[in-house]
């Protein structure tokens, strides 16, 4: 249970940071328009700078098996999760908000950070694939399902940021190319601040909503609980039965990296998305602050039944 606790420790930090940005808006030094000009540089500059230094390693057999790996394990994780969707959405009569809040997790701003303090920086890249998967599907699947078409926005997904990034990085690593080190020390030090920015903007966004509007609708739970601890235990199960962590001697460690994707919060592009298609974007909003306060108390729950059954 000790990276659980390890883990319950870097989420009470960052909350303390969360409650940071809901204070300073809820004391007027901000306004909750002002996050915008935060997410700017949070998508367009932290997080391309956390993905470049990601890949910014020495390149050996064992860390081409581990990416391979974990890319296997992120596509097969997103797999369960549209089965699990196309199952009980009719069911549940679960709208297009509802379906990618629970599909889509928040991975690339809060595991980067808590891997980074959990098992180290080293293992940063290992996170990146399932962001390199839920980037493509966000912009060709949730695209879809929000608009109520199938029409992919194959601009957006090749011109996204973050998946020049991942390419850029990748490209860096497999030509064995190593940028000066001032360069990578600028990069280190402006993708530290991932954590703290991620949750800045959360608590901006959760004084923007009424916490009696997200607390006290009854709906919103529905989604929030298969997100958070409905999806992570299948998922938690299926790696157990095909014993995943054993295909590699570091297997257990690289999957805990892939697994603490799977079980954040609602994404938070979702709700841009939901603006973007004219689509009830205070409703994916709700959802989001919601799954955020309550991932507080899940995450490390599922981190110690994955050290307990895996």
């Amino acid at each position: 249970m000790e990276v659980s606790l390890l883990l319950m420790e870097q989420i009470a930090q960052l909350f303390i940071v969360l409650l940071m940005g809901y204070i300073v808006v809820k004391a007027k030094l901000l306004k909750p328009s002002d996050s915008k000009v935060l997410s700017v540089v949070f998508v367009y500059l932290i997080m391309p700078c956390v993905v470049l230094n990601a890949f910014q390693i020495d390149d050996t057999p064992e860390i081409r098996a581990g990416l391979l790996y974990s890319m296997a394990i992120a596509v097969g994780m997103h797999v369960v999760f549209l089965a699990f969707d196309t199952v009980i959405r009719k069911p549940l009569k679960s709208d297009a908000v509802e379906r990618v809040n629970i599909i889509y997790s928040n991975a690339a701003a809060l595991v980067i950070p808590l891997v980074q303090a959990l098992l180290g920086s080293e293992y940063v890249v290992y996170s990146c694939a399932f962001v390199i998967v839920q980037l493509i599907l966000l912009w060709t699947h949730a695209s879809a399902c929000l608009q109520g078409s199938t029409k992919l926005e194959w601009k957006k997904i090749l011109t996204n940021v973050n998946l020049i990034a991942i390419v850029a990085g990748a490209l860096l690593y497999l030509l064995r190319i190593s940028l000066p080190a001032p360069i990578v020390s600028t990069l280190s030090s402006v993708g530290n601040m991932i954590g703290p920015m991620g949750m800045l903007l959360a608590g901006m966004a959760i004084a923007e909503v009424p916490l009696k509007k997200v607390f006290c609708t009854l709906r919103n739970y529905l989604p929030v609980v298969l997100r958070l601890l409905v999806v992570p235990v299948i998922v938690l199960l299926l790696l157990r039965v095909v014993h995943a962590a054993g295909w590699l001697s570091d297997g257990k460690a690289i999957l805990m990296t892939v697994y603490l994707s799977a079980i954040t919060p609602s994404c938070a592009t979702v709700t841009s998305m939901a603006q973007l298609y004219n689509r009830d974007a205070a409703h994916s909003s709700a959802l989001y602050v919601l799954s955020t306060l309550l991932s507080i108390f899940t995450m490390p729950l599922m981190i110690g039944l994955f050290e307990v059954l895996i």
